[in-house]
């Protein structure tokens, strides 16, 4: 599609998986990011917000977006990718909404849903099919004996940096056993902040499907797709590293009756665990735009331009039934999990040139090759000198 210059800009807190289906819809995006983060190399960034800092403290990302508002013609169309800048919107929305157009989940509904805990509090009110879990806080000398079935699994109440400081790139600690809990909860108590344990639902990452969604302002589905993962790194509740586009009527209809349940608006992401009887079990829910944006325009339904369509006064893109088979992967990494999954180089290469959508992509190869260059002149500068030979 031809770029309109004169429409209003997209505002990205976001990465190249954000970008890329707003630039295929030929959207102009402005992106705030770090200095040397890909996405400020794409085909699709018009602009950086904020070039020379990195500063994203709430206060100061605020006022970096409402400048950069300012000086457009018209109101540009706010997106936001993870935890910290969905509750920043949500939390300053009174702010924001006079300089950007937008969409998102009631104000309550956002915190109810992010914070683990209170999502927990919601789906008990609300008889939503969550595993039984449990509130644990590390403040105490001894853990507390669980009336859950193990094994369980330990996870932050919001995904935050103490965590990520003590289990690396995992998303939770899987728990076997009381005395596995016993043994964990000193680095618990480190940690400094509470966590939940949920009981496990058997099944590998694969058996994680997930149910996207759109709804407009009037509370109709103005676009949905159903997906799965086919694999994470670390292998065990890891970030998605391999993705895929299902057709599963009944991920879709669970998925529609949950955003009824909840009186959702704006667009999220539904996660369930698929147990070994079938029955699915949820996880948790995002209402924010996802890295599953760039696979679904691959396939058919691109969400993030149905809602800058709708939020600019533009006819909505055509958006059907996503493609099934369609697939996503972050090469780099899914090369770590496919080894460690013992899936052939061979194969997984023909798998990966096949991929529909990819972190890495030919048909934007900049934020790669600065990525690329920019390690290997670190690796030059860290070489220690030539020592002179002796004459």
């Amino acid at each position: 599609m031809t770029t309109v210059t004169t429409a209003p800009m997209a505002c990205v807190l976001g990465d190249l998986d954000l970008v890329r289906p707003l630039g295929l819809a030929g959207v102009r995006c402005a992106v705030v990011a770090p200095p040397g983060a890909p996405v400020r190399h794409s085909r699709y960034t018009h602009a950086v917000i904020g070039e020379e800092v990195a500063d994203t403290a709430p206060a100061a990302l605020l006022a970096r977006l409402l400048d950069f508002a300012r000086s457009q013609p018209a109101p540009p169309v706010l997106f936001y990718q993870d935890d910290a800048q969905l509750l920043l919107v949500s939390r300053r929305r009174e702010a924001l909404q006079p300089a950007f157009r937008m969409v998102i989940a009631g104000a309550e509904l956002v915190e109810d849903l992010v914070d683990k805990a209170r999502f927990q509090a919601l789906a008990e009110r609300l008889g939503l099919p969550v595993p039984p879990t449990r509130r644990l806080d590390p403040t105490q000398e001894t853990p507390p004996r669980l009336d859950l079935r193990y094994p369980v699994i330990v996870k932050p109440l919001t995904r935050t940096g103490p965590w990520d400081a003590v289990e690396g790139v995992g998303k939770a600690i899987p728990v076997r056993s009381q005395d596995e809990l016993d043994a964990l909860w000193p680095r618990l108590q480190a940690l400094g902040i509470p966590v939940l344990a949920q009981e496990m639902i058997p099944g590998p990452e694969s058996a994680i499907e997930s149910y996207h969604v759109y709804v407009d302002g009037r509370g109709g589905i103005a676009g949905d797709f159903t997906g799965a993962k086919i694999r994470t790194y670390p292998l065990d509740y890891g970030h998605s590293t391999a993705l895929t586009i299902t057709d599963a009527p009944d991920v879709l209809g669970l998925g529609r009756r949950l955003v009824e349940t909840l009186g959702l608006t704006g667009t999220a992401k539904f996660d369930f665990k698929r147990g070994p009887d079938g029955r699915l079990h949820l996880l948790e829910v995002n209402p924010r735009f996802t890295l599953w944006h760039h696979l679904g325009a691959r396939a058919g339904v691109n969400l993030p331009a149905l809602i800058w369509a709708d939020l600019t006064g533009r006819r909505r893109p055509a958006a059907g039934r996503a493609r099934a088979g369609a697939t996503w992967c972050h090469v780099t990494k899914d090369r770590l999990a496919a080894r460690e999954s013992s899936v052939p180089l061979a194969a997984w290469l023909a798998w990966v040139a096949a991929c529909d959508a990819k972190a890495a992509a030919l048909h934007d190869p900049l934020p790669f090759l600065q990525s690329f260059g920019g390690r290997a002149l670190a690796r030059l500068s860290r070489r220690p000198a030539p020592v002179p030979a002796k004459g």
